[in-house]
């Protein structure tokens, strides 16, 4: 372990951050809407406390080890949360208390998407503006972005890239270098941005509401601008745009490279986790809309089809928004939704759950070993796309199957003892942990009622579901500290 390495990045990643204060602020002079003070006062805050923690140890250049980048990414996006929170915490509209701005700023950083805000419709432009953008950073890794940075400051970012990259298989670059990596990543996350943005607008959305949406879309987060989410534009062209760029970001950025770089389609046909992620969001959908339709929920088909394939794709890919309350919805549906949640988008993607291709893998085990039953002498392999895994590989996500079950056990149990009913833990953990958002009971509208002991809870819940169990829950291991 070198402490002094992890506090040099540690300060730099602060002061870089800072400079995200700067757009709301742009945005508060623009509207006039009096919530410029607390974004300053965060700026300088940050800033100065990523000096205060660079200075000392400036000349400490030497190279990341594997367990420093695992410290530095939980540290960061801990200390994230934290200065992200302060122009929640500082500001009077909304006037919000600690535990809650923590909440709101680790929910859109990790792209979550529960709030605890009621009344967005009424917030300064500013703060509406400041939610949506921590989405669209928090949606491709903060630390993504700064491996194409901190090459030019001196520090390596392969270890860091491994630490927070999400997906199974993460050794896998796009190009040789790890800093042309990161600027791949992003120039595709740019691009998809500023194209649904640019649709947005053209069908009717206005810009700031286009910008806005163009964020929180292309980084499946699922903050709105508006009460109602999407349902407050009540119109087909959007929700079909905004089905379209979700699905796309639920993707593997690696497939959208391979396959710009080629120009052609051929690469998304031929991916196993590509083929399974569309038919699970098209089955899903379908059984929905066929089932509103059998149940009477809509008088119209038509309204069953859209509602139904709509939140379908939104929770399917953890993005979290919503044209309609679905968690009032008859029957099975809302589970049925939810549970879609933990499979969520494919590894390399914006996307949260456990990950496409996990399920995919645990299937064709399962398969296996059914198979070897039938023929116990068999050298039978697991394969993905005809091509057979390594054992390790397949070991390694049963070993996340395993530690997500178990830190999601614990923690349902946890938020069950601080008073809230079984429905309403359970589904806010799922929709924590899995980053997408809503939930049902009593957090199917909003997280602001619930008790500050399980805001703190879901709060972590968020952190072990994005940084994908092992990048957290490694410093829990004694090992991880032995010398």
């Amino acid at each position: 372990m070198q402490p002094k390495v992890i506090q040099r990045i540690l300060g730099l990643l602060l002061m870089i951050f800072s400079l995200t204060m700067v757009p709301p602020i742009i945005v508060s002079l623009l509207y006039q809407d009096g919530a410029t003070p607390p974004f300053i006062l965060a700026l300088t805050i940050t800033v100065v406390s990523g000096l205060i923690i660079w200075f000392p140890v400036r000349n400490n250049k030497k190279e990341l080890r594997i367990r420093d980048g695992f410290l530095v990414v939980v540290l960061f996006w801990v200390v994230l949360g934290v200065s992200g929170a302060l122009p929640f915490a500082l500001g009077t509209t909304p006037h919000m208390s600690i535990i809650d701005s923590l909440f709101e700023s680790l929910s859109g950083l990790t792209t979550t998407g529960a709030t605890v805000i009621t009344g967005i419709d009424n917030l300064p432009a500013s703060i509406l503006y400041y939610r949506q953008q921590l989405q669209w950073l928090g949606g491709m890794g903060i630390i993504v972005l700064a491996v194409a940075i901190l090459p030019m400051l001196g520090i390596g970012g392969m270890q860091l890239y491994r630490a927070e990259t999400p997906g199974p298989i993460k050794d896998n670059k796009l190009t040789p270098r790890i800093t042309q990596t990161a600027k791949a990543l992003w120039f595709i996350y740019l691009g998809l941005t500023v194209t649904c943005g640019v649709a947005y607008w053209l069908a009717g959305m206005t810009p700031f509401d286009a910008i806005a949406h163009s964020f929180s879309t292309v980084a499946i987060g699922g903050f709105s601008t508006h009460d109602a989410s999407m349902g407050y534009f009540d119109s087909q062209l959007i929700e079909s745009i905004a089905m379209t760029f979700m699905l796309l970001s639920g993707i593997n950025f690696s497939l959208h490279f391979i396959a710009l770089s080629r120009l052609t389609l051929t690469p998304y046909l031929r991916d196993a986790e590509f083929k399974t992620y569309a038919l699970t969001l098209l089955s899903i959908g379908l059984i929905t809309s066929l089932f509103l339709i059998s149940s009477g929920t809509f008088e119209d088909s038509g309204d069953a089809f859209r509602y139904g394939l709509f939140q379908a794709i939104s929770i399917g890919t953890t993005t979290g928004f919503t044209t309609t309350e679905y968690f009032g919805w008859p029957s099975f549906l809302p589970l049925l939704l939810l549970f879609s949640s933990f499979i969520g988008g494919c590894a390399g993607s914006t996307g949260g759950g456990m990950k496409v291709i996990r399920f995919l893998m645990l299937f064709r085990q399962g398969m296996r070993e059914i198979a070897r039953l039938i023929h116990p002498n068999a050298q039978i392999s697991v394969k993905i796309g005809n091509k057979p895994l390594p054992e390790r590989v397949i070991s390694a996500v049963w070993g996340f199957f395993s530690l997500y079950v178990a830190s999601f056990s614990v923690m349902l149990l946890l938020l069950m003892a601080t008073g809230l009913d079984q429905v309403t833990s359970f589904s806010a953990l799922a929709a924590c942990m899995n980053n997408l958002g809503p939930g049902l009971g009593e957090v199917g509208s909003h997280y602001g009622n619930i008790n500050d002991t399980a805001k703190a809870i879901l709060s972590f819940a968020m952190l072990v579901g994005r940084l994908e169990v092992f990048s957290i829950l490694v410093l829990f291991s004694p090992a991880f500290w032995k010398k």
